[in-house]
């Protein structure tokens, strides 16, 4: 039996390094390059919460932009109007989110399927709507004058807090029961399990990281536009899951570091082949370089459409599948080390 303390060393470890990289590497960083590793950071803690939804649990939803949302304008309210400092907000956000996944969960979990989507998709819509006309909220133009505190070390620290958290629960008795209600609710019902408060649990969860990670988000820019969070940010969220592998974390948390990653190296990948194509435009073979060329970023959910068809077709349980990463590369490892004589 593992020793809990070798646990808690590790990850106290993890903490540490973040801290390392923080105040020795990101000042030095690149503020392009600390900005996209932010946004990974925000949808790792976001998609952890949905893989428990969506991944273990079986619970379709597209709401979780929606629980975002209620992270963000709450920890930053809070922080605005009665002085809560940020370290604090930020946890609260995940609460305020987490209230909201019950109010929601409670009657709408006993649906499932395309009913519980419709149900999710029309609660980010009422969050959305509600915010652009609160005045107290900003309204449509956003809400302005945000702390910036969110930091490399403070995302990250969340980061691992919410990936350590998700694998401790998943390989608890209740990460069992998520996967029994997932597998066959009827079955799990029949002895005994009550799976409408389970898929409840979850959906509580997953909301809490979701909000944590829309507060992260809200004090990373001085402002919070309500487009940040309409239905398109569920749908990339969602991408993520299914693309990883609903069955399992890591493929998630893999996936959504590849398709944060992803509009950034089009748009890198469109200046090179601009630039490519300078000696054709100075040689008369182009008048121009192909104007689709400078908005390849912009096409990034024609693309994530694209991969997602793809995947399902080849690959229809995602990268890992039912598979956490490291016990792919600890096949692969073995599949490469030589046999002994």
């Amino acid at each position: 039996m593992k020793s809990p303390v070798a646990g808690y060393a590790l990850v106290a470890f993890g903490i540490a390094a973040v801290w390392g990289i923080d105040h020795f590497v990101i000042p030095w960083t690149d503020a392009y390059l600390t900005n996209v590793l932010l946004r990974i950071g925000f949808n790792v803690i976001a998609v952890t919460g949905l893989a428990l939804v969506l991944g273990f649990t079986g619970q379709f939803s597209l709401g979780h932009a929606g629980f975002m949302a209620l992270g963000a304008y709450g920890a930053a309210s809070l922080s605005l109007h009665l002085n809560i400092p940020p370290v604090l907000a930020v946890p609260l956000g995940g609460l305020i989110a987490s209230v909201a996944g019950l109010v929601v969960g409670v009657p709408s979990l006993r649906l499932s399927g395309d009913y519980l989507a419709v149900v999710t998709l029309g609660f980010n819509q009422i969050i959305i709507v509600i915010v652009q006309n609160t005045p107290f909220l900003g309204g449509a133009l956003g809400l302005t004058g945000v702390p910036v505190a969110t930091s490399f070390g403070w995302t990250f620290t969340w980061v691992l807090l919410a990936v350590v958290f998700m694998r401790n629960l998943l390989k608890s008795s209740h990460g069992r029961a998520f996967a029994a209600v997932r597998d066959n609710e009827i079955a799990t019902r029949s002895l005994g399990v009550d799976t409408t408060r389970v898929k409840v649990t979850a959906f509580v969860v997953g909301a809490f990281w979701a909000g944590a990670a829309g507060a992260l988000l809200g004090f990373y820019n001085s402002s919070i536009f309500p487009k940040q969070f309409e239905f398109d940010r569920s749908i990339e969220l969602l991408a993520m899951v299914v693309l990883g592998g609903t069955a399992s974390l890591s493929g998630p948390i893999l996936a959504a570091v590849v398709l944060t990653a992803l509009p950034e190296f089009l748009r890198v990948l469109g200046g090179w082949l601009i630039k490519a194509c300078a000696p054709l435009v100075s040689a008369g073979l182009l008048d121009a370089p192909p104007e689709f060329l400078g908005r390849l970023s912009q096409y990034r959910m024609v693309i994530y459409s694209l991969v997602l068809i793809g995947m399902m077709i080849t690959r229809p349980k995602g990268f890992l599948g039912g598979r956490e990463l490291g016990d792919v590369l600890m096949g692969a490892w073995r599949r490469l080390r030589p046999s002994p004589a």
